[in-house]
């Protein structure tokens, strides 16, 4: 069990590097052209790989793992809830280019179950991040309750402008982003720079700083596809 450990946690280092590494060059290349579209997939596998390792090392963590403390479980917990959101949101992003064209409700199983287990995910991790007061634990889960539910609205509704897919997609990859650099924050960075711990704004400044991003992105986007024949 312990090699099983060692390997997912150097597999979930690597990933996240190449992630961390990558994630901005969909953000800055021309959109829909080889560069953004190869990166992009770069990205996504990374994160896939990211979140595997990432939910099995916190289960690992508190179902084997004797000698974890009461802080060490607080934070796989956080850990399992950052591997869901980075799944769903990386999904999410995937899948609506993939279905682009639809003009009906959306009901394939997978794209439903994402948003469903990021909404149940988040509610868990929030109540009981009240229970032991820690704060992360507490107000973190939020953005996982908003996106689940944009993307369980999104799929059941029936799209209302032609550029639906694209402003979505934004919505998927860049909150994969907020993911990713968030668990570097919380797990890596200390790590690396040898502390403790990390003031509570510093752990929510990704989202500060993406979430204007994606309203930019989102808007400038949408307008400029609206009038694009989809292909």
């Amino acid at each position: 069990m312990e090699f099983m450990f060692n390997f997912a946690r150097w597999t979930h280092i690597i990933a996240g590097f190449v992630a961390l590494m990558v994630l901005w060059i969909p953000i800055v290349t021309r959109k829909g052209k080889k560069l953004h579209r190869g990166s992009g997939w770069i990205f996504v596998i990374s994160m896939a790989t990211v979140s595997v390792t990432a939910f099995y090392m916190g289960i690992y963590r508190i179902v084997w793992d004797s000698g974890t403390d009461q802080d060490g479980i607080s934070f796989s917990w956080f850990l399992i809830f950052i591997s869901i959101l980075s799944a769903a949101t990386a999904w999410y992003g995937v899948r609506v280019l993939r279905f682009k064209r639809r003009r009906a409700s959306h009901r394939y199983f997978f794209d439903l179950l994402f948003p469903v287990l990021l909404l149940t995910s988040s509610i868990g991790i929030m109540i009981y991040g009240w229970v032991i007061h820690f704060p992360l634990l507490q107000y973190f889960p939020i953005i996982g309750l908003f996106l689940g539910g944009i993307q369980l609205q999104y799929w059941i509704s029936i799209p209302k402008i032609s550029s639906h897919w694209v402003v979505e997609h934004i919505v998927g990859m860049l909150s994969s982003c907020i993911a990713t650099i968030t668990a570097f924050i919380v797990f890596g960075a200390p790590r690396l720079l040898q502390i403790d711990s990390v003031n509570l704004f510093i752990w929510f400044l990704p989202t500060i700083v993406f979430v204007p991003l994606v309203i930019v992105s989102t808007v400038y986007y949408g307008k400029k596809f609206a009038g694009v024949k989809k292909s």
